[in-house]
């Protein structure tokens, strides 16, 4: 299990020196003039469609060794192929059989559970640093943002070879911060419907409406490598198109959590990583709540 404290750098952003392009992107002094510049823009962004996409966050140089991080990590991924809906969960014989809790699609997909990804990557320093926790915090207008004491799904990788897909779906955790590695030849489009369920209720119509192929409400983006995103996918539905080609689409996410302690479902963790945790194990003798009634 692995669960570590932010590191107390606040001073010093010598770990993310070359990692980040920290001219263009100055989110070691987040008080200047430029900082709360950057910090306005994506809040902005966020309120405009839920997604910001900070372009060439990682300089070429540091992209070419990330990559390389993420390669040699990638087999260790759990490669699963399943039939999901967009709330990771069973049918619902009472429903019919065109409400999207009954509409399933195919998910071929690969994850590097965060287990597997050691204190010495260059991935998980970035995950773990104070001052990255804090910019991201700051442009989710949080006080304080907080890694998951899931040893699972807190940073994770994800694989996505030819013909793999990640059909509609939301994610467990307010917001995600994710950045593309390594990208396919073709197919892997990340496309999304903002703010299409609230925490006051699912608006099933309209999800019914995109999973019949409307795309009225969708926006569509073309990811490049060394791009970073922050994305409220607790209540954008999202997928990515199939992978195109036999060069991998590589994601590393950064998953945070408003308050300390968060754990994912046991049942998520056995579909996404093909195993649980003993965290996992426990909460499903004991049971387990969340802060919000949506379904996962």
């Amino acid at each position: 299990m692995h669960a570590t404290a932010p590191r107390n750098d606040d001073s010093s952003f010598n770990g993310l020196d070359g990692l980040i392009d920290l001219v263009r992107y100055p989110i070691e002094d987040l008080d200047s003039a430029a900082g709360k510049a950057l910090i306005e823009e994506c809040r902005a962004q966020l309120a405009d469609d839920g997604c910001v996409v900070l372009k060439n966050f990682v300089p070429a140089a540091a992209l070419e060794r990330l990559e390389r991080e993420t390669e040699r990590l990638s087999p260790e991924a759990h490669y699963n192929q399943t039939e999901t809906n967009p709330y990771n969960s069973d049918g619902d014989p009472e429903l019919p059989a065109t409400h999207p809790k009954n509409r399933f699609d195919d998910r071929t997909n690969g994850f590097v559970a965060g287990d597997r990804i050691g204190s010495e990557t260059i991935i998980r320093q970035v995950y773990e640093h104070a001052g990255f926790q804090r910019f991201i915090a700051s442009v989710v207008g949080m006080q304080e943002i907080h890694e998951y004491a899931d040893p699972l799904a807190g940073l994770v990788i994800n694989v996505l070879r030819e013909g793999c897909q990640h059909p509609w779906h939301y994610d467990t955790n307010e917001f995600i911060v994710t950045m593309m590695t390594r990208q396919s030849h073709g197919g892997g489009r990340f496309e999304y419907a903002p703010g299409i369920r609230s925490p006051e209720g699912e608006n099933f119509a309209a999800v019914e409406r995109v999973l019949d192929g409307d795309r009225a409400r969708l926006t569509s983006l073309a990811l490049e490598p060394g791009d970073l995103q922050i994305f409220f996918g607790r209540y954008s539905l999202h997928r990515v198109t199939p992978v195109e080609g036999d060069k991998e689409r590589h994601t590393v996410i950064f998953a945070y959590a408003k308050e300390p302690g968060f754990i994912g479902r046991p049942e998520r963790a056995q579909r996404i990583f093909g195993r649980m945790a003993p965290i996992h194990e426990q909460l499903l003798r004991e049971g387990m709540t969340r802060t919000d009634n949506l379904a996962d």
